[in-house]
């Protein structure tokens, strides 16, 4: 923009003052006028498949309740007591009966479109009565083994509607209705086979832009779709509808990009059924005449464009006339180095750059003077007094004092580099400030931390008794944790002169900081002279070592925290301990913690897996509310994985008696959870982990285990004993005794008969 001449940039911005609000209200029509239509053709959409879905609710209830009406008719009575087909064969009167029931399964056929086929089942009969292959026995028709899992999940007394492909490939919606034995004794079911084409004529959208739709139970399994290889796969792994279900929502709609290509998913939820109705619409055939309306209103904008440029032109033309007359004056009377610029840029320029050497000379002088002072002042605290310290620190009197962040590794997560950085010039640039003037204080940085501030006062502040430093060192602390984010502890050194020690009077302030470990963070410490250390008694709780170390072993996690109490008194009630004998205190109560742990064989690094070094973890605390806090938290730990190990074995032997007491019942694992007391999912692993099985594995285990007793220990029949260790029909006894014996129970006894 400054190499463009400055007529053209006025037009320029003459024109996007035109331009820019009509194009934003162009296009914020256009959008709305896209959205609104948008919003209308899925409201219409989701309509349309309420109306399709309820269409086919309709019509499959109608089919159930024409099965239920059939098996209330007591017409499947007279074949009750024939088992076998050889006992329909035996005479005409039995075949009689059972074509009757054979003409009323053609007539339910007749009633609904798109019936494949219908058949009845009479439990424990080896035949079945079909519209398709007529009366058959059942190793002539297809397999029904699929019917006792689909009745798994059925619940009240009513049939279940289940999808599946018939062994001549044709993909059916079986309903499935077991004889109500309030109304009959006849024990049996019918199945009716719906196609699933006439599931689909009735969900087929009429709607312009049709790209799809699907039908699915509540799991996901495909019942219908248009693209018949899906059929009986997981419709989660179709493009965003497994977004949809897991939303939770029962009726909505939703654009997506597929391909290039916007569609509109619209979705519903059957109350009745608990099936999904999901229809996918193309939205780029269904905005056409949208879209057509939009290019007419951009042609328009296009146009209004045009004229407003050249009215813009002549515009700028007029407006810049003066200050081109007084870019061209300056330059004549002056030469400042600036070319290939349009006049604004020229004049910005010029002034600029005066501004600049102004500032750059500014800084250049603050930046010498803050260094020499802080290097002054680090000489400072090594012993060497330099014209320049001398020349900061006029007055007689000088104390030394230990600025602290506490936390200080709490703060460091929090704060990046530069942000710390910055804290600490707004930090010294401040704390200066908040003397009186009769006092002379810098401060410096010196790094972990740590500030140190020398502090110069004379006679008529030492006659005080220094109130005006205790007050300053109170709004320092304030502005510390106002700046830092974190409290701060100060320690202050005794009075010195100048040219006194002042390395030995900053260390005095260092040795007052670790006095925060038994006073606690935000405080002001000052020098309380040096300790005889060699006269103080070493402080170390032998006896709440030992008592620890028992309570670990019952679990008594409410003592140890009594105990770790009793350690904190005890360490602030002494006279006199030092940091280091703190210290030693927590780190030998770690040690033989963890040796305790490892000499009883447990693994100390399952449960401190996430602590890292506990040994550099509390060297980092401040406090002993932070040590005592820490080392709650340690024993909690410990307590938590022996209780959780000690609780998992009792739950296995709860387990493991209840299902060998009620294997030969039907047992619902949920409930089963609950009477124990924990998590199905927890309990399934508790069982694999005992006996390396699932737990219908283990229970069928524990079956044909009885099962094989009974058949060589008893005369019962297969029948009976299916019945006697829980199997409600001899088939799927047979099933099971298969797939674990590799045989069935009747060669089975055969065999071990034989042998004995």
């Amino acid at each position: 923009m400054k190499r463009i001449p400055m007529l053209l940039q006025l037009a320029l911005i003459l024109f996007c003052v035109m331009a820019i609000p009509l194009s934003i209200l162009t296009w914020y029509s256009g959008a709305q006028i896209l959205r609104n239509s948008e919003l209308e053709i899925a409201e219409s959409a989701l309509a349309g498949l309420n109306a399709n879905r309820k269409l086919n609710e309709n019509a499959l209830n109608n089919l159930a309740q024409d099965a239920v009406r059939l098996s209330s008719t007591h017409i499947y009575d007279r074949i009750r007591n024939f088992e076998t087909y050889a006992e329909l064969g035996e005479n005409y009167g039995n075949m009689s009966s059972a074509l009757t029931v054979l003409n009323e399964l053609v007539n339910l056929n007749h009633r609904v479109d798109g019936v494949y086929s219908t058949y009845f089942y009479l439990e424990g009969a080896n035949y079945v009565i079909s519209t398709d292959k007529g009366i058959t026995t059942l190793d002539r028709y297809e397999s029904i083994d699929w019917i006792e899992r689909a009745l798994i999940g059925r619940v009240g007394i009513g049939g279940i509607w289940v999808p599946r492909e018939l062994s001549s490939g044709t993909s059916v919606i079986s309903y499935v209705l077991p004889l109500n034995r309030l109304s009959t004794t006849t024990r049996g079911m019918i199945v009716v086979n719906l196609r699933e084409s006439q599931i689909e004529s009735y969900l087929r959208s009429s709607e312009p832009g049709e790209h799809g739709f699907v039908l699915m139970r509540r799991d996901g399994t495909i019942i219908s779709h248009d693209d018949k290889s899906l059929l009986l796969t997981n419709g989660r792994e179709l493009p965003f509808v497994g977004e949809i279900l897991d939303q939770g929502i029962k009726q909505g709609y939703a654009f997506h990009e597929l391909d290039d290509k916007r569609l509109l998913y619209t979705w519903s939820f059957s109350e009745r059924y608990r099936w999904w109705n999901v229809s996918i619409l193309s939205m780029d055939e269904l905005m056409t005449q949208t879209r057509a309306m939009q290019r007419s209103i951009l042609l328009l904008t296009v146009v209004i464009f045009f004229v407003g440029t050249l009215l813009s032109v002549l515009l700028a033309t007029w407006l810049s006339k003066p200050v081109r007359r007084l870019v061209h004056s300056v330059r004549a009377r002056g030469n400042l180095g600036i070319s290939g610029r349009n006049e604004l840029a020229f004049l910005d320029a010029a002034f600029r750059r005066m501004q600049e050497e102004e500032e750059g000379l500014h800084l250049l002088l603050r930046q010498r003077e803050r260094d020499t002072r802080s290097l002054a002042i680090h000489n400072l605290l090594k012993g060497e007094v330099s014209e320049q310290a001398e020349s900061m620190f006029p007055e007689p009197y000088c104390l030394i004092t230990i600025v602290s962040i506490d936390q200080y590794r709490n703060y460091v997560r929090q704060a990046n580099s530069e942000t710390r950085s910055y804290h600490r010039y707004l930090f010294n640039a401040q704390c200066e400030d908040l003397f009186p003037e009769d006092i002379h204080a810098y401060s410096v940085y010196q790094g972990e931390g740590y500030f140190a501030m020398v502090i110069n006062y004379g006679e008529g502040e030492a006659g005080r008794n220094c109130e005006g430093i205790h007050g300053a060192l109170a709004a320092v602390r304030t502005t510390a944790e106002d700046i830092f984010g974190h409290t701060v502890t100060i320690g202050v050194s005794s009075p010195a002169a100048l040219n006194g020690n002042i390395p030995d009077r900053a260390a005095e302030a260092m040795e007052m900081i670790k006095y925060r470990m038994i006073e606690g963070g935000r405080g002001i410490i000052f020098w309380r002279g040096a300790a005889d250390n060699g006269s103080r008694k070493y402080v170390y709780p032998s006896l709440s070592e030992r008592r620890i170390l028992n309570f670990l072993n019952t679990g008594d996690l409410d003592s140890i925290h009594k105990e770790l109490s009793m350690i904190r008194q005890e360490i602030l009630s002494a006279e006199y301990i030092s940091y280091d004998n703190i210290m030693f205190i927590y780190n030998q109560l770690l040690s033989v913690t963890i040796k305790h742990l490892r000499e009883n064989n447990i693994s100390t690094e399952r449960i401190f897996a996430g602590r890292g070094n506990v040994y550099s973890a509390i060297a980092s605390l401040d406090t002993l509310d932070e040590l005592e806090e820490y080392m709650r938290g340690f024993f909690g730990e410990i307590i938590q994985y022996l209780t959780r190990n000690q609780g998992e074995a009792g739950h296995g032997e709860r387990i493991v008696r209840y299902l060998e007491q009620h294997y030969c019942e039907e047992i619902v694992f949920e409930n089963m959870a609950k009477e124990i007391g924990i998590s199905y999912s927890y309990m399934r692993r508790i069982v694999y982990e005992l006996t390396g099985k699932s737990l219908i594995d283990y229970i069928n285990q524990l079956r044909i285990e009885k099962a094989k007793q009974l058949l060589l220990e008893t005369s019962l029949t297969i029948a009976q004993i299916a019945s006697e260790v829980g199997y409600y029909n001899v088939q799927s006894f047979n099933r099971f005794f298969r797939k674990y014996e590799g045989m069935a129970p009747s060669s089975y006894r055969s065999a071990k008969t034989n042998t004995s």
